[in-house]
């Protein structure tokens, strides 16, 4: 989403307005390597970073004021799940960040398996609760009082009193369904897509999202397609394979993503059964394969997913092929891209490729 403040050096930069990328992908050790990322991020052109939330050492509340200190002038789009805090909690830390950030905080709404939260005593993330939520914290940022009750709780005169003196920060959606995409067309600023669709997927998906904000009476050309690539520049094979299989594997294992995706993408679902089937998979079915698989069994278990999956999925190869591969996506229908899988540091190559396309 575009920063005011920097509104000039984005325009002067078509790579820096339309590229982003993660920090912090996958499990963290040390969380302050977040401040060299985001400036690695800014250093090769790339002109916002992303962090999704997990616990305990990706708390984007606090990370991201961290790289809004460091990194003056980068965009920030923080992960929060919407149902584990209050949505005043939610809502005041997404009014200090948008300061903070001059203008450039996205709160993006992320739902999980409920597999996920299991025992967390959490209420269930329903599309429900989340339209309520978006509702919520929209009508907190333009200062009323709010009076609710529903299935995000109970209310009365719920109010910030110290509002950010400034635009409110767009609400991104991520999401892969049918039902997921039309709330975010109808009720949200932007979308995320999933990690592995392609790009033709990423087209039908932005279709969708529009088409549900012209039926709610919006602008559907008001609402932004985030695509969410994996990408793999220039690296040595074993670390390709780590990142775009490694990550193909986490996604496609799962018994609720994987068939959505295999439907998006037009795959045969049938071949996810070999996936599962894979001894490391299934030693790991009663939980979360990312957190339980070490990285040589998570590509072990990627040599069953058929070829063209990871080649169309994900971008891999040399920085010029990624760029022209990345420009599909574009024309597809996607108005950003967030670079997942490889650190920022590794993608200048990719970043001047592009630069070089979208020039041209």
């Amino acid at each position: 989403m575009a920063n005011t403040r920097s509104q000039g050096t984005s325009e002067a930069n078509p790579v820096s307005q339309r590229f982003s990328t993660y920090v912090l992908p996958g499990r963290v050790a040390d969380p302050l390597a977040c401040i060299a990322e985001a400036r690695d991020a800014r250093d090769v052109g790339l002109g916002g970073v992303w962090l999704s939330e997990r616990y305990a050492n990706k708390e984007p509340a606090v990370l991201g004021g961290l790289i809004a200190n460091a990194v003056p002038g980068i965009r920030y789009a923080g992960t929060f799940y919407a149902h584990m805090r209050h949505p005043i909690v939610t809502a005041s830390v997404a009014n200090l960040l948008q300061s903070i950030t001059g203008d450039g905080f996205t709160l993006v709404l992320a739902r999980a398996s409920e597999q996920f939260f299991k025992g967390f005593g959490a209420p269930s993330l329903t599309l429900t609760y989340l339209r309520d939520s978006i509702g919520i914290y929209r009508r907190l940022w333009r200062g009323e009082a709010v009076d609710y009750e529903g299935p995000v709780g109970k209310f009365e005169g719920l109010k910030i009193t110290d509002l950010y003196d400034g635009p409110p920060p767009p609400i991104v959606f991520t999401a892969m369904g049918p039902k997921a995409l039309a709330l975010a067309g109808s009720h949200c600023d932007g979308v995320l897509l999933h990690p592995f669709l392609t790009p033709e997927a990423v087209g039908r998906s932005a279709m969708a999202v529009r088409s549900a904000a012209e039926e709610a009476g919006r602008d559907p050309d008001s609402i932004r397609i985030i695509a969410n690539v994996v990408v793999a520049p220039d690296l040595l094979r074993d670390e390709e394979d780590a990142i775009v299989a490694g990550r193909a594997v986490t996604y496609l294992q799962s018994s609720f993503i994987g068939p959505i995706l295999a439907e998006l993408n037009g795959w045969d679902a049938a071949e996810l059964a070999k996936l599962r089937e894979h001894p490391s998979i299934a030693r790991h079915a009663s939980g979360i394969v990312s957190q339980k698989m070490t990285r040589d069994e998570l590509v072990e278990a990627g040599r069953t997913l058929p070829k063209e999956w990871l080649e169309t999925g994900a971008v891999a190869g040399s920085a010029e092929v990624c760029a022209h591969r990345l420009c599909d996506y574009l024309a597809a229908g996607a108005d950003e891209i967030l670079l997942h899988g490889s650190p920022p540091a590794a993608m200048r190559g990719l970043t001047k490729a592009l630069g070089q396309l979208l020039a041209s």
